[in-house]
């Protein structure tokens, strides 16, 4: 498990977001990483998404690094931020921008804003 950990690790630090998921960001296997995949390409933020279906250790491995049981993980420079509903909750309170926004992660304001109209 320490290889998949050391990748893992490499992953998150060596990008400025990065997203564990089922599937990819252009084709998500589940409706939880489609979700979040869909936020994250609807705001236009640049993102590395990693599908945990393609290795098993990579898998297993994300669930231990980050001590989170489910799949998807959002990271933002190096930091575990949260799965769907936690992602869901901060970008409809306007906490997802203000955390991008800290890190230095571009993202459209605007659609961001349209998100929230739309959940409103």
């Amino acid at each position: 498990m320490t290889d998949a950990k050391d990748i893992i690790k490499d992953t998150v630090t060596s990008n400025d977001v990065v997203l564990y998921m089922k599937g990819t960001k252009s084709m998500p296997q589940c409706g939880f990483s489609s979700k979040v995949a869909g936020v994250l390409n609807y705001m236009g933020v640049e993102y590395a998404d990693v599908n945990v279906l393609a290795d098993e250790g990579i898998r297993q491995g994300i669930k231990e690094y980050s001590d989170w049981p489910t799949i998807p993980q959002l990271y933002v420079k190096g930091e575990f931020i949260g799965g769907c509903d936690i992602i869901t909750e901060m970008t409809l309170s306007g906490e997802l921008d203000q955390l991008f926004d800290e890190h230095g992660v571009s993202y459209d304001k605007d659609a961001a804003e349209k998100i929230r109209e739309a959940n409103a």
